[in-house]
């Protein structure tokens, strides 16, 4: 999509040093950015780079402009977020990428579903019976709409997602391939070694502007719910277990796990690979550290980490002896402390030399 660098602008704002008129076709690194490119400085220690770069215009921040500005001929849009600016931008230029609405020949559509005109159906995607697509959605090649489930406006399920049946997502989410929302949890009952599976009869619930990696899993509720609400963010091969509540703009690097029935505040961050355990509570503003394991309710806001710094095999091995041996150190030393307490106490009550 081509625009003009005054339409940029007046949509998401901004300083324009330059001509509102000069035309954007994509956006490109510093070094690779041509005259229809449009680029962005990210880090101040990049000034040089974006000062010789050949784009037609750059996104800066006000404290870089003056240094870039006296080699840079290029246009210029300053604003406080460059980041933030270049990612709005980039959703912007790409919007106009959407594929055609219409259903695909090889797609099955239950006459039963309701499918807005302007969605776009791919090859053999399957949409069961009540389910609703709402207005600019796109469902890629293979997908799975269970029945009565429902795709907000403007949702993107990229190729291969299972979204089963009676689950729902809001307005501007993307769901990457390989994604399954809404399988069963890992519910079981125990009688005499034998395991009994609990039907899993809740719904999955996704709010707006919520993105789900590829091959992450979101359970079913046993009973309520999972709720993933707005602005969500989940990376990769992430597993969020059956009645799992995560709170708004709470963000997840890949791999990470969350056992059911926890409950996740908003606008907290979890490293890759980081465990959540289940049926526990973390408040909003909690930060995880990469591979962690939350075993615990955090009620407290701030950044957390419980992993053991990496040793040699040997090394690592003599601190795992000493830990093992912590709790008959323990024993050992309040006995210690108990006998020098006596001690003390003996030697107070010695009368004093007259």
């Amino acid at each position: 999509m081509e625009t003009r660098l005054g339409e940029l602008v007046e949509r998401f704002g901004g300083q324009l040093q330059g001509d509102p008129d000069i035309a954007i076709a994509a956006i490109a690194p510093l070094e690779r950015a041509g005259p229809a490119d449009i680029s962005f400085l990210g880090h101040s220690r990049l000034r040089a780079k974006a000062a010789r770069s050949r784009a037609a215009a750059l996104i800066l921040a006000p404290q870089d402009d003056a240094e870039v500005a006296a080699s840079y001929a290029g246009a210029r849009i300053v604003t406080a977020n460059p980041y933030a600016y270049f990612a709005r931008t980039a959703q912007f230029l790409l919007g106009a990428s959407k594929p055609a609405p219409g259903i695909h020949p090889s797609a099955a559509v239950h006459p039963g579903a309701r499918v807005d005109p302007s969605v776009h159906i791919g090859p053999q995607v399957t949409i069961e019976e009540g389910a609703l697509i709402q207005a600019g959605a796109v469902i890629d090649a293979g997908c799975f709409v269970g029945r009565e489930a429902v795709v907000g406006k403007d949702t993107h399920f990229f190729a291969n997602v299972s979204f089963h049946a009676r689950c729902t997502i809001g307005a501007r989410g993307i769901v990457h391939s390989g994604a399954v929302i809404g399988g069963d949890g890992f519910g079981f009952a125990e009688d005499k070694g034998v395991y009994i599976k609990i039907p899993q009869i809740g719904r999955v619930v996704i709010g707006d502007d919520v993105d789900i990696g590829a091959n992450t899993t979101v359970d079913r509720g046993a009973l309520d719910d999972t709720v993933i609400e707005d602005g969500v963010k989940l990376d990769n091969q992430i597993q969020i277990g059956h009645n799992c509540h995560i709170g708004a703009h709470t963000a997840m690097a890949g791999c990470v796990g969350v056992a059911g029935s926890a409950i996740i505040g908003r606008h907290c961050t979890f490293g890759g690979a980081a465990m959540v355990n289940g049926h526990i509570e973390i408040a909003d503003h909690v930060h995880i550290t990469a591979g962690t394991l939350v075993a615990n309710s955090i009620a407290e806001p701030g950044r957390y980490t419980g992993f053991y710094p990496i040793a040699t095999n040997a090394e690592w091995e003599r601190s795992a002896a000493l830990v093992r041996n912590l709790g008959a150190m323990r024993l050992k030393i309040r006995a210690l402390e108990k006998a020098l307490k006596a001690l003390e106490s003996g030697s107070a009550a010695q009368p004093q030399a007259g």
